[in-house]
């Protein structure tokens, strides 16, 4: 009888836990590679350029490391951050700043949430000109990702990074399983059907000899729906959200999906019954060979497994689709910006996206492309193993209560939750579901 390996020690906090308890006004000065105590001081110097956003622990290091590396880029100018609480905490926040002009000079949002801010007035458009005279134009990022940051012909959000829903697979069970190819990566093909997931996932249960696949969504707020949208995008149905509904999306395919789903988490080569800590635990720790979720547990999981490895969200239903999100950098409404000062906050957040190498080291996809095109880039792994998906990526709908931190994500987790603990019946999920977007689509933007 082969002996059981001690499990290895659970990692510290996740990412995502660790933004979720950030502090609400940690500030920090940073200028051409300083690090200042004096923000207050700084503050009302014109050479300073305020930043507000939601990066703790190992992504806020990375952040202001970013800042440093982008001091020859950036002369005689400072960057002050102020870190806020993750969630609907800062978005309240950064809205009510806008809305009253007190913002910070540029802030931090998730591109799902853009239209609940540009359409509104909360937001000031990027000059495109400006832009292109430190480097950056419209044809450096994905046009998956660009395609979102525009309203009525202006660009309101430029794209720091895209951070998709994957998979991560320990190797070793993997290979024994046979769905890696010749170069040592993770087969697309042994994936490619909801058929062929499932049989990859008994597979890999197999060549484990404990569980297959993890997927931690139980009392989640967000994964549930990250899986279904990806899926349910892949089969190309329509997913149209009309100002005061109702919505027009294809029923039978959603059931399609939420069954697939149901049956990814049955119980027989996956665990049933996960939250998010426990299906992060348990892939790390080796009790599954793979587990669906966001690039950004990268840190966790490489401290477990130093040689994991990682490929985008195969396509299971025909047509390529990666649910993804994007950081971004946005402009707070100001009455009358000083032009002398906007120019300098362009020129700053110009030098951050190209420092954007530093920023792929927390596993997120670098959105400025002349980054991801180096062949220092293309060492990284498994990032760049995984870097195409950004020319797949789906994000929430664009309607204003979609995104990141949402009541409508976690309205749909809800059905999903009830679907995938055997409760409720695909089709009634599905219809629940619809019942609940048109329910959303009937209520006005608080804005």
């Amino acid at each position: 009888m082969t002996a059981t390996p001690p499990p290895v020690p659970r990692p510290g906090p996740t990412r995502r836990r660790a933004l979720t308890t950030a502090l609400a006004a940690g500030a920090a000065v940073l200028g051409a590679g300083a690090l200042s105590g004096c923000g207050a001081a700084q503050a009302a110097d014109g050479s300073t350029v305020r930043l507000w956003d939601l990066f703790s622990g190992a992504d806020g290091g990375l952040l202001n490391d970013m800042v440093r590396a982008a001091g020859p880029d950036m002369p005689g100018t400072s960057i002050e951050r102020t870190v806020l609480e993750w969630g609907t905490p800062y978005y309240t926040k950064l809205a009510m700043a806008s809305a009253g002009g007190r913002g910070p000079d540029v802030a931090i949002s998730h591109m799902s949430r853009l239209a609940g801010y540009a359409p509104t007035g909360l937001l000031d458009p990027w000059d495109l000109d400006l832009l292109a005279e430190y480097g950056v134009t419209p044809d450096d990022f994905a046009d998956a990702v660009w395609s979102r940051t525009r309203f009525e012909g202006r660009t309101y959000a430029l794209p720091l990074d895209t951070h998709p829903f994957i998979v991560f697979y320990h190797p070793e069970p993997a290979a024994r399983a046979g769905l890696l190819t010749k170069d040592g990566t993770l087969d697309p093909e042994a994936f490619g059907s909801p058929d062929a997931f499932l049989a990859a996932g008994r597979e890999l249960a197999a060549a484990s000899g404990k569980q297959g696949i993890a997927f931690g969504y139980v009392t989640d707020s967000a994964q549930g729906w990250r899986l279904f949208y990806g899926l349910y995008r892949q089969t190309g149905g329509v997913f149209r959200l009309p100002a005061g509904g109702p919505a027009e999306v294809d029923v039978d395919r959603m059931a399609e999906v939420i069954a697939f789903m149901a049956k990814l988490v049955d119980g027989r080569v996956n665990p049933r019954r996960l939250d998010y800590p426990a299906a992060i635990a348990a892939f790390a720790n080796r009790q599954t060979a793979m587990i669906l979720s966001g690039e950004w547990e990268l840190g966790t999981f490489r401290a477990a497994d130093p040689k994991v490895g990682a490929a985008p969200f195969p396509t299971v239903f025909g047509t390529p689709a990666v649910y993804a999100d994007s950081h971004s950098f946005v402009l707070p409404r100001r009455p009358h910006p000083d032009a002398g000062h906007r120019r300098r906050t362009h020129r700053a957040v110009a030098a951050l996206l190209k420092a954007g190498q530093i920023w792929a080291g927390a596993g997120h996809i670098p959105a400025y492309r002349p980054v991801t095109e180096t062949a220092a880039y293309a060492k990284l792994r498994p990032q760049a193993d995984y870097a195409r998906a950004q020319s797949h990526v789906v994000l929430d709908p664009a309607v204003w209560f979609a995104g990141a931190g949402s009541d409508f994500q976690n309205a749909m987790c809800q059905v999903l939750q009830q679907a995938l603990l055997g409760g409720l019946a695909p089709d009634r999920a599905a219809r629940a579901m619809v019942r609940r977007l048109d329910t959303f689509l009937s209520k006005p933007s608080p804005a």
